[in-house]
């Protein structure tokens, strides 16, 4: 029997689903989509549409949604046009529909959106890197962005200018970013979103949860681990982790049981219970 789609990356309910999966799941209606841009520096993607619900993923500014529903209750179903990913958008959550180009991004880890060019004005949100803004012109040393607000202009680059293919380069900027279940920003970042924003930033596309990063690049270890020769850049993959070798014998993840980004021997990880179950190597 063929296996339903994952619900994590195609908009169905048994009242409502996405018109582009029409042939493919029961549903009492189908809609086309309405596309919007996030125009919030990090939204909450929820599992549930409740403020009590699980977050499941985040919403960048200047990310690509494609809106399936908007409730009475101000919460809005939709999916990331960047990774696939499901969820509801909590109330209150800042859309744009005038589409923005994404020819700019943040460089650096974070910095601030601010209502005028001067770094004297309270800000008006903070943009992390890898965010998307498009930029309607220079004021002194600030960026103008098309939806409002200025940011410091040394800290938006072309988005091919940002882009670096060292992933471990970007994975170690991001040493001792808070852990946050469901995070993909250096506010808060899980395991899974580590490797997904480090390989976004090399121009590599990347699924969102480990489990789905593992069906796109892992591959069975031909030997036992300890018999591996480990390269900078490898993935390693757990049941329900993932993190990057630095070199032979060091891994950069996101850990739950630090509740930050650390740098740590595999072998430590591994001793700890984590059974390794696949491995990736980009090229």
């Amino acid at each position: 029997m063929k296996s339903p789609p994952d619900k994590r990356v195609h908009a169905y309910r048994p009242d409502l689903a996405d018109i582009a999966l029409s042939a493919d799941v029961q549903s009492d209606q189908f809609v086309e989509p309405k596309l919007r841009q996030c125009v919030n520096g990090v939204v909450p993607l929820l599992g549930e549409a409740s403020l009590e619900s699980r977050q499941v993923s985040q919403i960048r500014y200047g990310e690509f949604l494609d809106v399936f529903e908007f409730r009475d209750d101000g919460f809005t179903w939709v999916q990331n046009r960047s990774d696939r990913y499901v969820g509801y958008l909590p109330p209150h959550t800042a859309f744009s529909e005038k589409i923005a180009s994404l020819s700019s991004r943040i460089s650096i880890l974070r910095t601030f959106l601010y209502p005028e060019p001067d770094i004297k004005s309270l800000p008006l949100d903070e943009l992390t890197l890898g965010s998307y803004v498009s930029v309607d012109g220079l004021e002194g040393d600030f960026a103008a962005l098309n939806e409002g607000g200025y940011v410091f202009a040394a800290h938006v680059a072309p988005a091919e200018e940002i882009q670096t293919r060292d992933y471990v380069f970007t994975a170690g900027q991001l040493l001792h970013a808070p852990y946050l279940w469901g995070g993909r920003t250096p506010k808060g970042i899980d395991c899974s979103g580590l490797v997904q924003l480090a390989l976004d930033i090399a121009g590599i596309d990347c699924p969102r949860d480990s489990d789905q990063q593992c069906g796109v690049i892992g591959q069975p270890l031909p030997c036992h681990w300890r018999d591996m020769s480990w390269r900078r850049g490898d993935l390693v993959f757990f049941p329900g982790h993932v993190g990057i070798m630095t070199g032979c014998d060091y891994m950069i993840h996101a850990s739950a049981r630090d509740m930050k980004v650390v740098v740590e021997p595999l072998f430590d990880v591994v001793m700890r219970g984590h059974e390794i179950n696949a491995y990736g190597r980009m090229g």
